[in-house]
């Protein structure tokens, strides 16, 4: 299993609007690529948030092939997506798990 994680400080001025999109627009356009079977969406606590909240989502996959292809495929449009929206109001940190068993 291969989890592609990505954590975000998001500006308190979006946040609540930001979630709300994220729920209802972007994790199921990212999910309905057919790449990912799952996600998890998190809020990280016991935070310093003065410069923002911090999110976590972590999409799921069956194989590195899978997430190259979200990569190459998709990857570029959806970010473009959401800095168009969001502007500067957002950073995120993308990082690429395998599951050890």
């Amino acid at each position: 299993m291969i989890v592609y994680n990505i954590t975000m400080k998001v500006d308190t001025a979006i946040e609540k609007e930001w979630v709300l999109w994220q729920q209802e627009e972007h994790i199921p356009e990212i999910l309905a690529t057919g790449l990912f079977y799952e996600h998890k969406f998190f809020r990280l606590l016991e935070q310093d948030e003065t410069d923002g909240i911090t999110y976590i989502i972590q999409y799921f996959t069956q194989s590195l092939e899978n997430y190259q292809q979200y990569i190459v495929k998709f990857a570029p449009i959806f970010r473009k997506k959401a800095t168009d929206k969001w502007k500067d109001k957002f950073v995120g940190i993308r990082t690429v798990m395998q599951a050890v068993q």
